[in-house]
């Protein structure tokens, strides 16, 4: 059995910014004793001669390579018409990270 306590809780709920009210603290005590115990319990088992895998299927991604195909004219002004923005040819569009 692991030996967390509310202090360990109050820690982790400290990293992770969260504020928890009594209650949540040992309704998460409870959850996270079950999930370190039962890492336990599969350290356990023997993995010596079993290699490290990262998947097991095979399966690889499958990528390809960009083309550019032309449009008519009707269809390119319709496109800049949907932007509130552009400056030359570029569209401008919201920032998505700030910061």
């Amino acid at each position: 059995m692991s030996n967390l306590d509310i202090n360990d809780i109050e820690r982790v709920a400290g990293l992770a910014n969260l504020r928890l009210i009594p209650k949540e603290k040992k309704s998460y005590l409870k959850d996270l004793t079950a999930v370190f115990d039962y890492i336990n319990i599969l350290n356990e088992v023997n993995t010596e001669d079993v290699p490290e895998t990262a998947q097991v299927t095979g399966l690889e991604d499958v990528v390809r390579e960009d083309k550019i195909s032309s449009c008519s004219k009707d269809t390119v002004d319709s496109i800049k018409n949907q932007f509130p923005e552009s400056d030359n040819n570029l569209l401008k569009v919201k920032t998505v990270f700030k910061e």
